[in-house]
């Protein structure tokens, strides 16, 4: 007869928690739950789990315990200093999962912590996740684990449970690595979430019909996997249903913006996203789908008295819209890699995760690995696509239309900077040379 499947405490039933805590039900397993919403209990155990009252009465006599909470201050209060937390009932050698997107530094602190209170013997397992709640639910969702070989070794079915079988990601470094992988897939995720917002913005200054352009962009070389996924509550008056809120991408530009400056690396294209997800929330819209932000883009047309742009025919116009996307792809991609290897991350392992996730894009899938050559100081020749400097033109050629229009531009006024400063500094980069050379503005 097989072995029975062990018992597992589940801290945090929020959407993503909730989903992976039922999916563990669902394969079987006796999964005690906790949260501080009781209708989340209730719900819980109507779907079939079992409920505590405390963290530390979840985790009694369970030796696996994921925790998958909002912040990292939320951890510390369940796991450590709130009331009754986990740590003072959590079984020796217990394998702690912890699923949550927090900064490298806070987990980091945390196993240093635990050895502290004399409790070295957890297995602390650094196990952020991505992919929504429907992957969640599913148990297909992309998990980037970093911790000791024994901690692993102890906690691999449990995410293996929780994973897609292609998605599971061991991360060489120990604990932080995982979050350190998450924190670099989340700077294209910022700034590709935003970007969606930006290019519709920008169509709909230009007068085309949202629906037709999107359909255009979708086919292109401008495609990202945000940008597709956002569309449709784009599109929507209301833009419902809310899916994820400006809020929760906010959390994560706070991490990679603060984590940045606590290495000393630039994030020029993070940072702007972060003001413009601020300005978001100075306007009420945190709770709202992160899809909403079109409107800080489209409430000044028609208020700001006659313009009149140079592109004349819709094909035109869909073109301008194509080059500022791919100029904020192009310099995202680059950001990404190049904090990657910052964090001294695996970055084929990097590129991989990122081109079967969240943060996919056509163009991160073809410069990507141009921007590794570079970061390796290997020599990168044009390959595929257009130059360096056919990128700069055109990019420029939609940020001048966007001023004429007085439609903001955000992201690709800052991608053209960056792109504009790379042939300061390497003159030999106006020449038929690959995009990938804009990386050298992060010191690639």
């Amino acid at each position: 007869m097989a072995d029975a499947k062990p018992e597992v405490a589940f801290i945090g039933l929020g959407a993503m928690g909730f989903g992976m805590a039922t999916n563990l039900v669902k394969q079987g397993y006796k999964v005690t739950g906790f949260d501080v919403w009781q209708p989340t209990l209730e719900r819980f155990q109507a779907a079939g789990g079992s409920i505590a009252t405390t963290p530390a009465d979840a985790v009694k006599d369970k030796d696996y315990c994921v925790c998958m909470v909002a912040t990292a201050q939320q951890a510390q209060a369940v796991l450590i200093e709130g009331d009754n937390p986990a740590l003072s009932s959590l079984p020796q050698g217990a394998a702690l999962l912890l699923c949550s997107t927090v900064p490298c530094g806070y987990v980091q602190g945390l196993e240093k912590q635990l050895s502290d209170l004399g409790r070295g013997d957890v297995r602390l397992i650094d196990s952020p996740v991505s992919g929504g709640a429907a992957r969640a639910a599913d148990g297909t969702l992309s998990i980037m684990a970093g911790g000791s070989d024994d901690a692993i070794e102890k906690g691999r079915f449990l995410l293996q449970e929780m994973s897609d079988p292609h998605k599971l990601y061991i991360v060489k470094g120990g604990v932080g690595a995982g979050s350190n992988m998450k924190m670099c897939h989340q700077v294209l995720a910022a700034n590709q979430i935003l970007a969606a917002s930006e290019g519709m913005g920008f169509a709909t200054h230009l007068g085309l019909d949202p629906h037709h352009a999107s359909e255009k962009i979708l086919k292109s070389d401008a495609w990202a996997w945000m940008f597709e996924h956002r569309l449709p509550r784009m599109l929507d008056p209301e833009f419902k249903p809310i899916a994820s809120a400006i809020t929760i991408i906010l959390k994560d530009t706070g991490i990679i913006t603060s984590e940045a400056r606590r290495s000393g690396f630039p994030t020029p294209m993070t940072s702007t996203a972060e003001q413009v997800y601020f300005s978001g929330l100075g306007r009420g819209y945190g709770p709202d789908d992160d899809s909403s932000l079109i409107r800080l883009y489209t409430e000044g047309k028609g208020k700001i008295g006659p313009v009149k742009g140079v592109a004349e025919d819709d094909e035109s116009k869909l073109a301008l819209v194509k080059a500022l996307l791919r100029g904020i792809y192009l310099c995202s991609a680059a950001e990404t890699i190049a904090f990657a290897s910052k964090c001294n991350l695996d970055l084929d392992q990097v590129y991989e995760l990122c081109i079967n996730a969240a943060g996919g894009s056509t163009i991160f899938e073809t410069v990507g690995p141009e921007v590794i050559k570079l970061a390796r100081g290997e020599q990168v020749s044009k390959g595929e696509g257009e130059s360096f400097k056919e990128t700069i033109q055109q990019l420029q050629d939609a940020v001048e239309e966007a001023q004429r229009l007085k439609a903001p531009v955000y992201l690709g006024s800052q991608a053209l900077t960056l792109t504009r400063l790379t042939l300061q500094l390497i003159p030999e980069a106006a020449g038929d040379v690959s995009r990938a050379v804009v990386a050298k503005v992060w010191g690639l």
